[in-house]
């Protein structure tokens, strides 16, 4: 069987080209075939065929009946000024090629075979009816053809690049969508569009067809998953899916899903850009918003308390355990927060829920101490909440019938592994039962993911709708070589990382090694910084195109003023308050999950490391806190694209000077 893009047709096709269809898809595996997809280009070919050798071919479908094959009715079309036979399928080729030959030369032109296919006229009729006046270059094929495209020309893969572009428009990726650019001696160069691959391809068009009958469904709606490697371009599927879908199905509403700020801005910025529209049936949220804007009027709205004043009362309430000498704040904290991710609201829930993979056993009756500690907690709090509280309420709010969300034909969930079994309860509501789509991106390296949390547990059967993509394509391979080293080194015992280590850096393009910067307080971090942004700007440097994170969001915020004194008002912005926008975005650490740009500089891991080795945290804490503090330091280096530049107050620690003497990374002094 050949693969085919989609692999099912997609809404109401006439009967001929379903039929072509069929027929095209039952070729050898060896082919590649392309169904015409993009509405926004209705005048196209209805199929592109790669045959094994590497020869193209093009097909236009004709709706032409055996009535209209005969000569005598060809003669009667012709006297009244009728079209001839085949005359509408060979203007529509011929135009496309044109077309074609003017973006990308002559050259391409003579390689690509065209063909007009007649699926309900034979073939031997079907050739007699040929008119003297067609062109000879296009093949005509009956219903009773031999489906053997195996001869023709190979075209070279740039060709095949050209080709695709024009007869996928959907699958191009526009310069400004994307950090993957070649780099120059100060990234001052225009991007250039790619294409996706054949695996992203794949995860985008399948089960595109909204809203029909006699099709399996997971559960009360259609459910689909892209994970895959950092870098994979996830987000981008997932974007690129809710615009195909928006043009095939205007009528249907839509919903957008994530779980920061920044992100949720940035992929509407990244929508708008693509399409150059805003959507009114297109609703974007981070989960928390949506939340906030379902909050029932009659409920009084507290604003969660923030993480520091949170840690301060966790801390007090496990002082008063008799498992103090046991159980750790780190341990309180994580119990409490699972507790209120799963929605269990009271003891008997506690004491029978499986705590299996929670990395620490509990008796029954410790269970029960712990219980009645996160309900001390909980006291200390009320009126007011912490954000676990608030998908939790929510979720109380609709089972109580106080709120009904409105339903979506399709949702759209981007860093799904960020969002907790609660979330997802709420999510599923979301979803129009029965016609309703659920599509899902998530990086398995990250979130519940990496605890061994499974999609089947959360209700959402993801067997045989799942896609994998394997390849990475926003960093370099010493960006990536870095992190997975960094991971490796840090967690060798982790036996998830696995995932992490994934990408075959074989296939990755070179780059610049990461580098680290040695200052010797705060105040010069940051000033260094501003001096070596506005350096790159002065140099050609989009300021959009680099990112700053910061472990401390006090000194992200100083980072702003800072580059803001050096390159003017605006010249830095916070990605979370603002829509995107040609600035220099600085934020927390926490909150450049999903964020990406060709330059990233990483501040403040000194924080991070002096963290780990406080004497407030017990050897259980602190452990845990060396495995979140890796991911978070992976993430944040795999956000760059070509360039990585991390800055540590003190001196270098002793794991950066390790890889810099194993060549991984470079001890700098001056960006160039």
């Amino acid at each position: 069987m050949a693969t085919i893009f989609p692999a099912n047709p997609v809404g109401v096709l006439p009967p001929e080209v379903l039929k072509t269809f069929r027929a095209l898809k039952a070729l050898p595996e060896a082919y590649f075939v392309w169904h015409h997809l993009a509405p926004w280009t209705p005048e196209a070919p209805d199929f592109l065929i790669r045959t094994p050798g590497g020869a193209a071919l093009l097909i236009k479908v004709s709706s032409a009946s055996t009535q209209e094959a005969r000569p005598a009715a060809q003669l009667l079309l012709l006297e009244s000024d009728q079209p001839e036979l085949g005359a509408a399928e060979a203007r529509v080729l011929g135009n496309f090629l044109s077309e074609f030959r003017q973006t990308f030369g002559q050259a391409s032109q003579p390689c690509i075979q065209t063909a007009v296919v007649f699926p309900n006229i034979e073939q031997k009729p079907l050739q007699a009816a040929r008119p003297s006046s067609s062109d000879a270059s296009i093949q005509w094929l009956g219903k009773d053809s031999p489906t053997d495209f195996s001869s023709g020309k190979p075209l070279t893969e740039t060709q095949w690049e050209q080709l695709r572009r024009a007869f996928t428009p959907e699958v191009i990726v526009p310069a400004a969508l994307t950090v993957r650019k070649a780099p120059n001696r100060h990234l001052e160069a225009e991007l250039t569009e790619f294409l996706l691959d054949y695996d992203q391809e794949t995860a985008l068009k399948t089960d595109l067809a909204l809203g029909e009958n006699g099709e399996p469904l997971a559960g009360n709606f259609r459910l689909n998953l892209v994970n895959g490697v950092t870098g994979s371009g996830k987000s981008l599927i997932l974007l690129y899916r809710l615009r195909l879908l928006n043009e095939l199905y205007p009528g249907k509403s839509f919903l957008v899903l994530t779980h920061n700020r920044a992100l949720i801005r940035d992929l509407e910025s990244r929508y708008y850009r693509l399409t150059g529209q805003e959507p009114e049936n297109i609703d974007w949220y981070t989960f928390s918003r949506w939340c906030r804007a379902y909050w029932p009027p009659d409920e009084v709205w507290h604003d969660p308390i923030g993480e520091e004043q949170r840690n301060n009362l966790l801390r007090q309430t496990k002082a008063q355990m008799p498992l103090k000498n046991r159980l750790t704040t780190g341990m309180l904290r994580n119990e409490v927060d699972w507790v209120k991710d799963n929605a269990i609201t009271n003891r008997g829930g506690y004491l029978a829920a499986d705590r299996r993979g929670r990395g620490f056993g509990l008796s029954q009756e410790q269970r029960g101490q712990v219980f009645t500690a996160i309900h001390q907690y909980q006291n200390q709090l009320r009126p007011g909440m912490d954000w676990y509280d608030v998908p939790l309420k929510m979720w109380k709010f609709i089972e109580d019938g106080r709120v009904t969300p409105r339903v979506y034909d399709v949702v759209l969930v981007d860093e799904a592994q960020f969002f907790a079994p609660v979330w997802f309860e709420i999510v599923q509501r979301l979803v129009k039962p029965q016609t309703g789509h659920l599509f899902m991106a998530a990086d398995p390296t990250q979130g519940f993911l990496r605890q061994g949390v499974s999609w089947k547990s959360l209700g959402l059967e993801v067997r045989g709708r799942s896609y994998h993509l394997k390849q990475s394509y926003r960093t370099s391979r010493q960006i990536l070589d870095f992190a997975a080293r960094f991971y490796q080194i840090r967690v060798p015992e982790d036996a998830e990382r696995a995932d992490i280590l994934a990408p075959d850096l074989r296939h990755m393009p070179a780059g610049a090694p990461p580098q680290i910067i040695s200052l010797t307080s705060p105040q010069d971090e940051i000033a260094r910084i501003a001096h070596e942004v506005t350096a790159l700007v002065q140099h050609g440097a989009r300021r959009a195109d680099i990112l700053v994170l910061h472990a401390d969001a006090m000194a992200a915020e100083q980072l702003i003023t800072a580059i803001e004194r050096k390159l003017g008002r605006g010249a830095a912005l916070d990605p979370k308050d603002s829509h995107p926008g040609n600035y220099v975005r600085v934020t927390t650490i926490n909150a450049g999950t999903g964020l990406e740009a060709a330059i990233v500089f990483l501040a403040g891991l000194n924080q991070l490391f002096e963290e780990e080795d406080s004497l407030r945290f017990s050897e259980d804490d602190s452990t845990q806190l060396v495995l979140n503090n890796t991911r978070k330091i992976y993430m944040a280096a795999t956000r760059a694209g070509q360039r990585l530049v991390m800055t540590s107050v003190g001196p270098v620690p002793e794991i950066l000077m390790r890889m810099a003497g194993e060549g991984v990374c470079d001890i700098a002094g001056r960006i160039s």
